[in-house]
């Protein structure tokens, strides 16, 4: 059964007083290349820590850690997260739409922080689409909106579905299917071994810059074995294109899903082993 986390610009037009609607562009596209009527700038840059200190500051820990440097390379810490989204007005029971101007991924990573810091997740929606295909045929505006400071509250769940390189590696020898979102070339190169390859933007339609149709996208699932019945482990370079991958597959009714943060990243900067080739 599909999800509404996943939204049409038809759907936000009629709701853009009832929801918060983050754009996650650079501020200068965010100024002045116009903007959805109403929604806040908290650039992508701003809620991603330097990936490169993953390989600075692999350890034998297992799972994500939390702080202000994201030791991981990419979560941004809690204090940071909460103060990037009260300065922008919003609280954790805010409606949050995303966006941006690529297809929705780095929308998407801004949905699934905000997921793993408690926000929420039936309040956490990604514009199908992007700011391109939004302006084509509804109003834009190039003046910000009013906001007041909101105190925004992190309080991440038990349970998340981040996991550590071990149960990633463990993933493969049960019954879970361990997905790459990166492009061909680049799982090539190397890969998690026993992974599957599912580029993230197999699942997008270039001509609408939206998602593919429920039916396409499933057909490609299908046939790389990445089913509903599976539990599914995602992992690309550093976390980015797996966000979008996650968001679609919670869309489709996917509910085993797990979320590799620290990504090839993390995994090569530990010594774990790589298989190359198609």
């Amino acid at each position: 059964m599909m999800s509404d986390i996943v939204v049409s610009a038809d759907w936000l037009v009629d709701r853009l007083d009832a929801v918060r609607v983050v754009d996650v562009r650079d501020a200068w596209e965010y100024d002045a290349l116009g903007h959805v009527p109403g929604a806040v700038n908290v650039p992508f840059d701003t809620f991603r820590a330097d990936a490169h200190a993953a390989e600075e500051d692999a350890t034998d820990g297992d799972g994500p850690a939390e702080g202000g440097g994201g030791r991981q390379g990419m979560l941004p810490g809690g204090d940071v997260f909460a103060g990037l989204m009260g300065e922008a007005g919003t609280t954790r029971a805010d409606d949050i739409v995303a966006y941006d101007d690529h297809h929705g991924v780095f929308a998407a990573r801004l949905l699934v922080t905000a997921e793993c810091y408690g926000h929420p997740r039936e309040r956490l929606r990604l514009l199908d689409g992007d700011f391109s295909a939004w302006r084509l045929d509804h109003e834009t505006t190039d003046e910000p909106p009013d906001v007041e400071p909101a105190t925004y509250e992190v309080d991440p769940a038990a349970e998340t579905p981040l996991v550590g390189r071990d149960e990633v590696a463990a993933a493969v020898e049960a019954d879970a299917v361990l997905v790459d979102t990166r492009e061909d070339w680049e799982f090539e190169e190397g890969h998690i071994p026993g992974a599957v390859r599912l580029d993230w933007r197999e699942l997008v339609d270039d001509e609408t810059r939206g998602l593919k149709p429920v039916a396409e996208m499933e057909a490609i699932l299908n046939e790389r074995g990445i089913t509903p019945d599976r539990r599914v482990v995602l992992y690309c370079n550093t976390a980015r294109r797996i966000s979008h991958t996650y968001v679609v597959l919670r869309h489709l009714g996917y509910e085993d899903l797990a979320f590799y943060e620290g990504s090839l990243t993390e995994w090569e900067a530990a010594g774990r082993d790589l298989a190359t080739g198609p």
